[in-house]
């Protein structure tokens, strides 16, 4: 049963009537750009075919009755009072959604009975939580008729992350699922949220294994990370890492390690990573596979090197699967780091292959189980 499916049909046997409104965002996969999107830098997402469903019917009161399916656990709140934290952590990313969508829309009091289901895996780094917070503000917008985009609606589910459940994640994540493109990767300028979408190349698979190393972002060196590309940014004198550029990196770089030299390794990883993302753009247009593979590799050895973001098993996975990929495509976390998942894209008949060096070898060195998933770029939030 699809997430869509299963909310209905359990919204069903709890409210003995039909949805009136069923919404549903995706996850998403990182190909390249780890880490850029609070530097105000480059990513290139695109949308994944899991994601999360929202399923529900007005109430005539202001009450919020929420059902996590898959979970089996409720949150209810009123939208007369002033929203507050709950002690159960997913439930906050549906009450900060709604805190700020009424901060932008105060007159939003509209109750409602939800049931929310999904399937992107938690913990993976495949961003289970913006699509929920996705999901959560068109649902809203649906409700009350609100004048919110797209965009709109991916901004507030950041604020959300950042301000209500306490991660200070970038936009990427929501911006992808609110806006993903159906067969496309969608380069995103996180400053200006300009984006532009490059088509997936015909015969190549996205495929995404899990490590099953479990991360969690909130109590994780994230927030760590970011202060640290803070603090390059002012040796630097911008506003973000996005404003350096490599040849302005260089000539500082001495200068900054010397100083600081943990801080010099973080600004060279964000710097070389946004010119890999331009420069994806540019190997994708052409249809280079080679090129977008060196592109995806270099990013990973960035990570691993002078971000320090990546783990062993991670690391083994992505070599396992560039035995198998050689020149015809590439593999390289994705995600926020330690733990979580690798990408990669590899014509379609090596996905089987790479399944098999995987399945052969990963368990057997690491003692963990692997999740092997073969993607589709999807459309972003819609109405079903």
């Amino acid at each position: 049963m699809t997430p869509i499916q299963k909310s209905q049909h359990i919204f069903t046997q709890k409210h003995n009537k039909q949805p009136e409104l069923t919404v549903y965002a995706p996850g998403r996969v990182n190909i390249i750009g780890e880490h850029t999107d609070y530097n105000d830098g480059f990513v290139m997402p695109c949308a994944i075919n899991y994601g999360t469903a929202i399923a529900g019917a007005k109430r005539n009161d202001h009450i919020w009755n929420v059902y996590a399916a898959d979970l089996d656990l409720s949150d209810e709140f009123s939208l007369d009072d002033s929203l507050m934290q709950s002690e159960q952590k997913w439930a906050n990313y549906v009450r900060g959604v709604v805190k700020f969508i009424q901060e932008r829309c105060p007159d939003f009091k509209q109750g409602a009975d939800l049931v929310i289901s999904g399937n992107v895996p938690h913990s993976s780094g495949l961003s289970s939580s913006a699509a929920l917070e996705v999901a959560t503000g068109k649902f809203c917008q649906q409700l009350g008729d609100l004048p919110l985009s797209h965009t709109d609606i991916a901004l507030i589910g950041q604020k959300a992350e950042n301000k209500f459940v306490g991660a200070n994640c970038g936009n990427m994540d929501q911006l992808i699922s609110a806006l993903g493109q159906q067969d496309h990767l969608l380069m995103i300028d996180c400053r200006s949220l300009e984006t532009k979408p490059t088509p997936v190349p015909q015969d190549v698979a996205v495929i995404i294994v899990n490590s099953n190393v479990p991360h969690d972002l909130v109590t994780g060196e994230y927030n760590t990370r970011r202060q640290q590309c803070e603090r390059a940014a002012a040796f630097f004198g911008v506003k973000a890492l996005r404003d350096v550029s490599v040849a302005q990196f260089k000539e500082k770089e001495a200068e900054l390690t010397a100083l600081d030299p943990l801080v010099a390794k973080r600004a060279r990883h964000i710097v070389t990573e946004n010119q890999r993302v331009l420069d994806a753009v540019d190997a994708l247009q052409r249809n280079d596979l080679t090129r977008l593979g060196e592109l995806m590799g270099q990013s990973h050895d960035s990570m691993r090197d002078d971000f320090e973001i990546t783990v062993p098993q991670i690391d083994y996975l992505v070599e396992l699967a560039q035995l198998v990929i050689g020149k015809s495509g590439g593999a390289r976390m994705t995600g926020g780091g330690f733990g979580g998942c690798i990408v990669a894209l590899a014509p379609h008949d090596k996905v089987e292959a790479v399944r098999k060096i995987i399945t052969d070898n990963y368990e057997k060195q690491t003692g963990l189980k692997e999740d092997f998933y073969v993607c589709t770029a999807s459309q972003g939030v819609h109405v079903c």
